[in-house]
């Protein structure tokens, strides 16, 4: 018993880091069948989120609502924050760029490498965020998924308490000067605007990933502390069940349910077996494809950095 745990965790060891200590959302209302929610917590309530495989098109989303709203284009959404009701990310070619991710309009999604995608956070406000408006998703929301893992996708909370999505832990924008689908001219911006592929990368850039860019990238790379996690009812980041995200900082309790199979952190954070930070507890770095794996199934709460 004791060679058959070790062996488990020492294969978890090469993906990521696990320290075990002992010590004393439910689905969003519009989310249709088959679709898997997501709630991204944070210190002021819950952000009820739904996953959908395939295209808004091919799940018979609204007209003019959405990706396909007047004013999410990037040239007008430069007047005012445009908050979706649903956005679609695909995983696609623009341009000499292939492959990258564009929206459920064909408009490129692009990163910004001033920003930090562990913990993910986005450093452009302001002017930046007129030229560049950020990818917004309101409450409530669907996120529709084509050829883009939901484990690489997150949210964060923006200073003016909208939520922007994430990819790769990456925080994700368009540029007010693509003026028609297909359109790459925020690519090279700077040298640091970027295409973003679907696993969070600089598409038409550099082939590896950037220092510090993902956890556990080299042997002495830094252990960064996560700012949400997604956990997944089912191993290996299954579509085919739910998942709910919590953020940061702090303890965190989970909103719905206990049993989970798998769990995407965008760096490390400390998982309890029961509510308020209490009881056994691991330290997970990174995706953990399956929870039993490393005999922990049940989680309750979470503890995040502050």
């Amino acid at each position: 018993m004791f060679h058959q745990r070790a062996a488990r965790l020492a294969a978890f060891a090469a993906t990521g880091v696990l320290v075990l200590s002992a010590c004393g959302g439910k689905s969003g209302s519009d989310a249709a069948p088959g679709e898997k929610a997501a709630a991204a917590g944070s210190s002021s309530g819950a952000i009820e989120l739904a996953f959908k495989r395939g295209t808004a098109k091919q799940n018979n989303a609204q007209q003019n609502t959405g990706d396909w709203a007047s004013d999410a284009a990037p040239a007008a959404a430069v007047k005012k924050p445009v908050v979706r009701k649903w956005v679609q990310l695909s995983a696609g070619r623009a341009g000499n760029l292939d492959p990258v991710v564009v929206n459920g309009a064909g408009f490129t999604l692009y990163r910004f490498d001033k920003d930090s995608a562990n913990p993910s956070k986005s450093t452009c406000a302001g002017e930046c965020a007129a030229t560049w408006p950020p990818y917004l998703i309101a409450p409530g929301g669907r996120i529709f998924v084509d050829g883009v893992k939901p484990s690489a996708i997150g949210v964060i909370k923006r200073a003016d308490g909208n939520v922007q999505v994430t990819i790769g832990g990456w925080p994700v924008y368009l540029f007010s000067k693509d003026l028609k689908a297909g359109d790459t001219n925020g690519q090279g911006v700077g040298g640091t605007w970027f295409g973003v592929t679907p696993d969070g990368q600089r598409s038409g850039g550099p082939g590896e990933a950037e220092s510090g860019d993902q956890p556990g990238a080299g042997a002495a790379a830094e252990v960064k502390p996560a700012s949400s996690v997604i956990l997944f009812d089912a191993p290996d980041f299954s579509e085919s069940g739910a998942s709910q995200g919590i953020a940061g900082p702090g303890c965190q309790n989970v909103t719905r349910g206990s049993n989970f199979g798998s769990l995407s952190a965008n760096g490390s954070a400390k998982i309890w077996e029961e509510a308020d930070c209490k009881g056994r507890s691991a330290t997970v770095q990174g995706n953990v494809s399956n929870l039993a794996d490393i005999e922990f199934t049940t989680i309750k709460s979470i503890r995040f950095a502050g």
